[in-house]
């Protein structure tokens, strides 16, 4: 197993580390809090409709799949919009924290962006074998971390399946409400 796969198998456990330094050491301000949470928010944002766009084809967790290529919707401005969502609900989470400010927003920053670097280059790799020049051309034009301006593709209506896209997305949910939950307090205190 390479270090990129171990890291797609465990990329839910990944932050544990993170969140736990940030809690020992967390200090937020009113400020902090309201600044994190709309940058957390956002970050949320951006993953719910990356995961109610495509549904469960998000939740692979043992090894790198997909049965289809998805470039429209979210999928059309940024390549991994969960990604993406998911950095900036661990800095906005890290701003709420105010946690060995800058540092360990930093640290995490550059590091949520290198492990997602290497778990992103694992499934361009299953992508670009399974759907070939149509991945390549994709790839061209829609940027892995950043965003376009314009869509590369229509966006195609899709059957939103509302339930299993609570069920999805619920555990980050859960871990984003506690934690802001816990600061609140931490802050009141």
């Amino acid at each position: 197993m390479t270090f990129s796969q171990f890291l797609f198998r465990n990329r839910s456990y990944t932050p544990l580390p993170f969140l736990a330094v940030m809690l020992i050491f967390a200090d937020p301000t009113l400020t902090s809090l309201i600044v994190g949470f709309m940058v957390a928010g956002l970050g949320e944002f951006l993953r719910a409709a990356g995961v109610f766009y495509v549904g469960s084809e998000t939740r692979v967790t043992g090894s790198v799949g997909a049965s289809k290529l998805v470039t429209s919707g979210p999928f059309s401005y940024t390549r991994n919009p969960l990604y993406v969502g998911n950095i900036l609900i661990y800095l906005g989470i890290g701003i709420m924290s105010l946690a060995l400010f800058p540092w360990l927003q930093l640290i995490a920053l550059v590091w949520f962006v290198f492990q997602y670097t290497l778990i992103v280059k694992e499934e361009e790799r299953f992508l670009r074998e399974k759907f070939g020049q149509e991945y390549d051309d994709y790839c061209a034009k829609v940027p892995r971390f950043f965003f376009r301006f314009t869509p590369y593709s229509s966006w195609h209506p899709v059957d939103i399946d509302w339930k299993a896209g609570w069920h999805s997305e619920a555990r980050t949910l859960q871990a984003f409400g506690l934690a802001t939950l816990i600061l609140v307090i931490i802050w009141l205190a």
